[in-house]
């Protein structure tokens, strides 16, 4: 990941740094959303949390957004908007039943491919949604995390990222990480070349490189492989999200464009995680 410099800001427009802001007491539950949890919601989720383990770490892959808008005649820019309203709930729900973390195929490095005014309008969807969810998300006790070559990204969408992430830094309750101009691939490669070079300048014996060298030399250092991967819209296929990380996760793939994809999808998508028998090789007992 490249270290990016934030730049400077109108005063008027800029948030509080983290260091200035004097930090509000995260409340017991979680309200990302302008509506209130209800009772049935809450009985759902405590019957999901009593029938098995919740998945500590939940990864997704968001697609569908633009299939979403053409079946309905709109712009694709329409689909990702509504997009994020998917990502506001499930961020809401996934925190509230004790998921740990939350990772969100956010932008591949392939989409940078596409049209360049749809890639335009993406980086300005990202640049409103983090100034409009920041507060929300710190206030819930919840940190953004991100993971991608960062650097590829406009300057006033890095500036914001910036400012987010270190309004959040401290929080405990959830880690939602973005993978954002992220590729597997490009991730591992980066990798491989970070412990050649240590191999080169004699910091590391190549005798000694373990999985968990590797695993220690990608971005997601420090956060356990996720539990569950779910994908949206119905294609049976990874996409380049995550290859290292998700060598036992269980697969779950549905056929909802992710605009459709609300805190009911989620929940099926759990009650599956939990009938199923994880083994990661072993042969089951008894």
């Amino acid at each position: 990941m490249r270290d990016g410099v934030p730049g400077t800001r109108d005063p008027a427009h800029r948030r509080p740094s983290s260091a200035s802001r004097t930090p509000s007491p995260v409340s017991p539950t979680v309200q990302l959303s302008s509506t209130p949890q209800t009772a049935a919601d809450a009985e759902v989720q405590a019957a999901l949390k009593a029938r098995g383990p919740v998945p500590a770490h939940i990864a997704c892959i968001m697609d569908g957004n633009g299939r979403w808008a053409k079946a309905r005649r709109r712009t694709r820019v329409a689909g990702h908007r509504e997009g994020v309203v998917s990502v506001r709930e499930i961020t809401e729900a996934c925190a509230q039943i004790g998921v740990e973390h939350l990772t969100l195929y956010t932008f591949s490095t392939e989409n940078w491919h596409r049209p360049a005014a749809e890639v335009t309008a993406l980086m300005e969807l990202l640049v409103r949604t983090l100034r409009r969810e920041a507060e929300r998300l710190h206030d819930n006790g919840i940190r953004l995390h991100a993971i991608g070559d960062l650097g590829r990204l406009p300057a006033r969408a890095r500036r914001e990222f910036d400012e987010a992430l270190a309004l959040t830094a401290g929080n405990a309750r959830m880690t939602l990480t973005l993978a954002i101009s992220y590729g597997s691939r490009w991730e591992i490669t980066e990798a491989v070349r970070r412990l050649a070079g240590e191999v080169r300048d004699g910091r590391l014996d190549a005798d000694a490189i373990t999985e968990r060298t590797v695993s220690d030399a990608l971005l997601t250092a420090g956060t356990p492989d996720p539990d569950l991967l779910v994908r949206t819209a119905g294609e049976m296929r990874l996409s380049n999200f995550l290859l290292w990380q998700i060598a036992y996760t269980e697969l779950y793939v549905t056929e909802k464009f992710w605009p459709d994809f609300r805190r009911e999808a989620l929940y099926e998508a759990i009650r599956s995680y939990q009938d199923r028998d994880r083994r990661f090789g072993r042969v089951a007992e008894g």
